[in-house]
């Protein structure tokens, strides 16, 4: 199997791991607080790797040119917003179904991949889009006449659309950087990109908490026993995304990554003990066709 599965897959089981750590803590921080406890516990573990690649490792650092700044830069405020999108969705919607609204990002992804990376996709891969598309549909509640319109256009549906079209943009970012470091490996060109993702993530969101917010900075050191683990699961399921988007098309990356679907279905049953529907599950049922459909036949 390639690393770049491999890792996509391991990503998606701790992404999933962190999303349900956060939302333990949504009802003892803010919503940016939240957001803040993933970079905060993060960016030291990242520095870390980096240094322990380095030392121990035998890895050279690869040179940072003003290409990869942008990206990285673009692609770290995004999933900023994104994340915080996701925390807030959480008390509209059941976790699993929260998660699967934010799955449209692999349909921007396919967009965005062409316009600014120049990376197409072929017929068949937009047709197992289209599957997974019918899928989130699904999960909205469309098939109900009376939720036509909250469905389409409610809260949930339109925060969890907007967040994940964030997350395809913080993944091309993050590809886009990868690809315009100078020299090294995957694994340092992966590390190297989180490191300084992190730090620059941390940086921003403590500036605007220190602004707007100045006492949950407090309240997100005085949670750290479980905020700690948000972090290293965080840094962790970075590391992987970032490992695959230096190796492979992100498209491909977030499609093979949505078999977070499943871990959070078993998350939500297993922790929180949340319901999911039957057209929930349709939806997610269509959501994995379409993922092994672009998985099998990546044109």
């Amino acid at each position: 199997m390639s690393v770049w599965i491999i890792a996509s897959l391991a990503a998606a089981f701790l992404q999933n791991l962190r999303f349900v750590l956060q939302k333990s803590l949504k009802s003892r921080l803010s919503t940016l607080g939240v957001t803040f406890s993933r970079f905060i516990f993060a960016a030291p573990f990242a520095a870390a790797l980096v240094a322990g690649l380095v030392w121990f490792g035998g890895y050279s650092m690869p040179g940072m040119t003003p290409a990869f700044f942008l990206y990285a830069s673009i692609g770290g405020v995004a999933q900023i917003v994104a994340t915080a999108l996701l925390v807030a969705l959480f008390s509209l919607r059941n976790f699993a179904v929260g998660i699967a609204y934010s799955k449209t990002e692999t349909i921007a992804t396919v967009a965005l991949s062409a316009v600014i990376l120049g990376e197409g996709m072929g017929l068949l891969a937009l047709l197992a889009i289209l599957v997974t598309l019918a899928g989130v549909v699904l999960m909205s509640g469309l098939p109900r006449i009376g939720n036509l319109r909250a469905g389409l256009f409610g809260a949930p549906a339109l925060i969890g659309i907007s967040s994940g079209g964030l997350f395809a943009l913080a993944s091309i970012g993050y590809r886009g950087a990868s690809l315009s470091l100078e020299g090294g490996g995957y694994l340092i060109r992966a590390a190297l990109t989180l490191a300084f993702v992190t730090a620059f993530q941390t940086l921003i969101m403590a500036l605007w908490l220190a602004l707007r917010e100045p006492g949950q900075m407090r309240a997100v050191l005085g949670v750290w026993r479980i905020a700690i683990w948000v972090g290293i699961a965080g840094m962790l399921g970075s590391f992987g995304w970032f490992i695959a988007f230096t190796l492979q098309h992100a498209a491909y990356v977030k499609a093979v990554g949505q078999v977070e679907l499943v871990f959070s279905v078993l998350a939500s049953w297993l922790f929180v003990r949340e319901r999911i529907t039957r057209l929930e599950m349709a939806g997610i049922t269509l959501i994995a066709g379409g993922i092994v459909l672009l998985v099998l036949v990546p044109g």
